[in-house]
């Protein structure tokens, strides 16, 4: 009997939050796994040479530089949107309390599937220890809602996203002077390896609760200011054996999906083509109002691809015109494209078998 009210009082609480944060919020929490791409300030209090807290970072961003490797909002920023939620998905380094039941962001720049990648950055959580903070974090919420069922049930319906890999090649596969990898595998082996690794934290992630997952896929590394800065003869030519490394592990995440599918019960997983999306982009950017594809908006060096802004530096103003912020992450611009396809698919191969916004209503 008790066990019975305990259930109903969480029952009551958990509609409280949904209509907490406004009639159209789809799920009541969204998780997000992931890199500097869509950190929103876990590296601030880390040891670490990734790390965007400051000017020109966050720029056009309402708060100022918090910590997002952009001048504004990130990918997940924009799905938190167009999912209802009021307000963005709070970092796990300020995460508190009852925030946790609106969903938490575990993404760390520098981060990569294996634990080695990014090393040489200094500190940042790796995907095995996001999962683990994750796994934290489902402790609590059954300390607040009572018990594993109920916790069980509320995370359920719950949107996870999980976009891993770019360090693996940046921060690794392709630096021969700093890591062995490139040397111990070929291309198709390395990619394999990744996906076994990604594999096991996704099992991990859905003992723990997780049923709905979009796994987001490399984007087109080799067209990034910094890879055509590093290895393009014109400084415009996307370089080929990035992209093609990249390509591999994700036609690799996309049969993941399907596996993953098939193996796992009353789970959804679902694969968002963010390589082909930024293809596009690249492909016919002024029908995306883009005018620059191949540098950054700030930087230093050709294509402003060397390093990534420095403290202060001026910007370039016409920043709705550029792809890049930097030398390897999109402008709020190129997020929004990115976060608005994702969520809703403009094109059949976009997501992979459905979108965001099917996933949610499931």
């Amino acid at each position: 009997m008790a066990l019975e009210k305990l259930n109903i009082v969480a029952l009551v609480v958990i509609i409280g939050l949904w209509s907490g944060f406004g009639v159209s919020q789809q799920v009541p929490c969204y998780f997000i796994f992931g890199d500097s791409l869509v950190d929103d300030g876990n590296n601030n209090q880390l040891n670490s040479l990734a790390k965007a807290n400051y000017l020109p970072y966050g720029i056009d961003f309402n708060g100022g530089p918090t910590g997002r490797f952009s001048n504004g909002k990130t990918t997940v920023d924009v799905i938190a949107e167009l999912l209802g939620f009021n307000g963005y998905i709070a970092p796990y380094a300020q995460a508190r309390g009852r925030d946790i039941l609106k969903g938490v962001n575990y993404a760390s720049a520098a981060a990569g599937i294996r634990d080695e990648t990014g090393q040489q950055l200094g500190g940042r959580v790796t995907f095995s220890g996001q999962v683990q903070n994750y796994q934290r974090t489902v402790s609590q919420v059954v300390n607040i809602l009572g018990d594993e069922n109920t916790a069980s049930n509320y995370l359920s319906k719950c949107i996870y996203s999980v976009g891993l890999g770019s360090n693996d090649y940046l921060n690794n596969y392709f630096m021969p002077l700093v890591y062995s990898s490139s040397r111990r595998y070929t291309p198709q082996q390395y990619a394999d390896v990744l996906l076994q690794a990604y594999a096991q934290q996704i099992r991990i992630l859905y003992n723990y609760g997780a049923r709905k997952m979009a796994l987001f896929g490399v984007g087109q590394i080799g067209c990034s200011p910094n890879a055509l800065a590093s290895n393009s003869p014109d400084g415009r030519t996307c370089v080929e054996r990035i992209n093609s490394a990249n390509q591999l592990f994700n036609n690799g995440l996309r049969s993941l999906v399907d596996q993953l599918n098939n193996q796992l019960p009353a789970a959804r997983f679902t694969y968002i083509n963010v390589y082909g999306i930024f293809q596009d982009i690249i492909n016919n950017p002024s029908s995306y109002g883009f005018r620059v594809t191949n540098a950054g908006c700030c930087g230093v060096g050709r294509n402003n691809g060397q390093i990534t802004c420095l403290p202060l530096q001026a910007p370039c103003r016409n920043r709705k015109e550029y792809l890049f912020w930097d030398a390897f992450h999109p402008t709020e611009a190129g997020n929004t494209i990115i976060g608005r396809r994702a969520y809703n698919a403009q094109s059949a191969s976009d997501a992979y078998p459905i979108d965001i916004n099917h996933l949610a209503q499931i």
